[in-house]
């Protein structure tokens, strides 16, 4: 999955503040009432920690404070190449009366997961003109065996049926526009 820096935002939290008064006894001073973050639906903060002060009259006062990174949990939200496999290979890919570019991947491959996103962009630039695909190699190596696939990420340009051109590697995106323009 590919990653991409949305904007900073300033997230307050509950702080210990202290007082000569209320040395051995620590309060907790909260920026937001509610301590939540209500209507951020797809972050989180991760990771929790205890942090030990000592006290002025020696003991030790336990304090909770949370540490870590605001993670976001909206997953494959920009990315939308759509799925083919083998059972719609045929009526997706070659009976397509457009051209079609078709991404073979492989959920653990780095390189495919970089490349996914300039795939995802061409299929809206090309709209109407070529369609995109990407298909698992590791759930469908017939069809892979069948092109002759080595290594992925391999993108392959299909017009009317028939294999026109092929990239293999996570190339940048004018490569690709370059291969697409030939059959557009």
């Amino acid at each position: 999955m590919a990653a991409a820096v949305l904007g900073s935002i300033s997230v307050p939290r509950a702080i210990p503040a202290f007082s000569a008064s209320s040395a051995a006894t620590p309060r907790r001073v909260s920026a937001v009432p509610s301590g939540r973050m209500a209507e951020f639906t797809g972050l989180r903060i991760s990771g929790r920690g205890r942090r030990v002060i000592s006290s002025a009259a020696g003991r030790a006062a336990s304090v909770a404070f949370r540490r870590g990174a605001v993670v976001c949990e909206a997953s494959n939200t920009a990315v939308d190449v759509r799925d083919v496999s083998k059972d719609t290979w045929q009526s997706l890919v070659i009976e397509s009366d457009k051209p079609v570019m078709v991404e073979f991947w492989a959920p653990w491959c780095g390189p495919c997961r970089m490349i996914l996103p300039i795939i995802a962009k061409l299929s809206k630039i090309y709209e109407g003109k070529l369609e995109c695909y990407k298909i698992n190699t590791d759930e469908s190596p017939d069809i892979a065996t069948q092109y002759g696939i080595r290594s992925i990420p391999t993108i392959m340009i299909f017009k009317n049926g028939e294999k026109k051109d092929t990239v293999i590697g996570a190339v940048p995106e004018s490569t690709l526009i370059a291969s697409i323009e030939k059959f557009v």
